[in-house]
């Protein structure tokens, strides 16, 4: 509902499509594309997310920064639901396992 001038964009990258259409709208005057990484009806699996398309769309909507959001949460008791957290490390085992067929965990 914050939102203001939504609407929405399909659009087709040199990866393929993304997840969903892009929204494009003002949240307090500022542009902002909303785009769910999993689908709207959160349909695609962490693991088929497109996220070089994801991305690439982004990109070619002159986005600068991208937020994301996450339900996984925290085990630290101080960082509670709703607050904002900046990573400093990040542990992917999807890359190498594309790549390698095998599980592991990179550090990125």
């Amino acid at each position: 509902d914050i939102l203001e001038e939504r609407t929405e964009k399909y659009v087709d990258t040199p990866y393929g499509k993304p997840s969903d259409a892009l929204i494009l709208g003002k949240i307090k005057n500022v542009d902002c594309v909303l785009l769910a990484r999993h689908g709207r009806h959160h349909t695609i699996m962490p693991s088929n997310v497109n996220y070089r398309a994801n991305i690439w769309a982004l990109k070619e909507e002159n986005c600068s920064h991208i937020l994301v959001t996450t339900a996984c949460g925290s085990l630290r008791e101080e960082i509670q639901p709703g607050d904002l957290v900046i990573i400093d490390q990040f542990i992917d085992s999807i890359p190498y396992t594309l790549m390698h067929g095998c599980p592991t965990f990179w550090l990125a």
